[in-house]
């Protein structure tokens, strides 16, 4: 997974891993403890913890990065697509909180070095 910053109105949120292939978003959370930063899953429309002990924050955005959704979601659970969905950005459970992320943020990413 490459890796980039995260940003919001030009403000860096989190570092964040971008899992851009479909082994990638499978196995993207698998056996984390913790997030620091974040992982987009592009191209993803849904997202599960299975296989992790992690509680997360997902983020549902759409094409142009926008918040479209957010939900938490427990270890071994499963959350389901939103209309309009075409990424997925998930961290640690009180990172979007601490973030202030909210519903219409429009992110951007942006390459590190």
């Amino acid at each position: 997974m490459r890796e980039v910053w995260l940003l919001r109105d030009g403000d860096v949120l989190a570092s964040t891993q971008v899992a851009d292939g479909l082994a990638e978003r499978a196995r993207c959370l698998f056996g984390r403890t913790g997030c620091d930063g974040a992982v987009l899953l592009r191209g993803g429309r849904c997202l599960h913890t299975a296989g992790t002990r992690l509680t997360v924050d997902a983020a549902f955005l759409d094409r142009d990065l926008v918040v479209l959704a957010t939900v938490r979601l427990q270890p071994w659970r499963m959350a389901l697509p939103r209309p309009g969905t075409r990424n997925v950005l998930a961290s640690s459970a009180g990172n979007f909180e601490r973030w202030g992320l909210s519903l219409g943020d429009r992110l951007e990413i942006r390459e590190v070095g």
